[in-house]
């Protein structure tokens, strides 16, 4: 298969975080058939190869590849410098990295892991790109959350979960954060060429909180594996969110199955949207 050089995406460039395997990877495998340029982030940068070769040999495209720690502030700007200095246009970031970890772990940074990674690097990574997206005429922002959002509430008390820790509390945390943080950007980019919306991917079968996997995950996954979606079914509201021409002008909503839906009624307080964005920036501070 060869990428649409008239298709959608032809001529412009996409950065998928997360890339090296599941939805990230099956999203920058179908936006390079439409004619994108894609560039995948990773930890390891033998996997990410691997990933991008895959993609290349697939779709005949060109497929650039960042290695960074996410987890770690320093690795995020890092990795957008690098990205920015490729000199590359950015027409389209989506913010597709993401984890679940059962037990508390603390990053470089002295941060709770989930919320280090589902929400504080898309965070920090969006602000940094958020100049060279702005020069691409009309760009957008896209950032997988998880109807897990609908369970979430933000403890602005113990964001961190020093006081009390739970896997599924901290991920529906994190998860609500991503919709708060989607609808404040939208906020702030009103005016400009650049839009933003979150997405729900659907129960995907990946190796999604493998690496620390609760109890009920070890019992239930293997069971439910056969009737999850598989990461190209999952990838495709991400991939429609970039591509569909006619959602140039969307911002600011939340995507389930490739259509508008309403998230909980905690994503709508805009107060705690903008408590969370002040002190968002206080953590990525320096």
């Amino acid at each position: 298969m060869t990428p649409d050089h008239e298709g959608p995406m032809a001529g412009r460039t996409v950065l998928v975080t997360g890339g090296t395997g599941g939805i990230g990877k099956a999203t920058a495998a179908g936006l390079a058939i439409l004619g994108a340029r894609v560039a995948i982030t990773g930890r390891d940068r033998g996997r990410a190869e691997a990933a991008a070769d895959e993609i290349r040999t697939a779709t005949g495209a060109q497929v650039d590849v960042f290695v960074a720690d996410l987890s770690s502030q320093a690795e995020v700007r890092r990795m957008a410098a690098e990205v920015l200095a490729d000199g590359a246009r950015i027409d389209v970031l989506v913010n597709n990295v993401g984890g679940y970890w059962n037990t508390r772990h603390v990053t470089a940074d002295g941060l709770e892991r989930t919320f280090a990674v589902n929400h504080l690097a898309p965070f920090l990574l969006t602000q940094l790109l958020l100049e060279r997206l702005g020069e691409s005429g009309t760009a957008r922002v896209v950032t997988v959350s998880s109807n897990a959002h609908t369970t979430g509430r933000l403890d602005f008390e113990d964001l961190q979960g020093e006081r009390s820790y739970s896997g599924e509390r901290a991920y529906s945390q994190s998860k609500l954060a991503n919709v708060l943080f989607t609808y404040e950007l939208a906020r702030r980019l009103q005016g400009t060429s650049i839009t933003t919306n979150a997405l729900h991917p659907g129960v995907v079968r990946t190796a999604f909180g493998a690496e620390d996997p609760s109890g009920v995950q070890r019992v239930l996954v293997p069971v439910l594996r056969p009737f999850l979606k598989s990461p190209a079914r999952g990838a495709a509201t991400s991939i429609h969110l970039a591509s569909a021409p006619g959602l140039a002008q969307v911002s600011g909503k939340y995507f389930v199955n490739g259509k508008p839906r309403a998230s909980s009624a905690r994503s709508y307080d805009e107060a705690a949207a903008r408590r969370l964005w002040e002190i968002s920036e206080e953590l990525v501070a320096g």
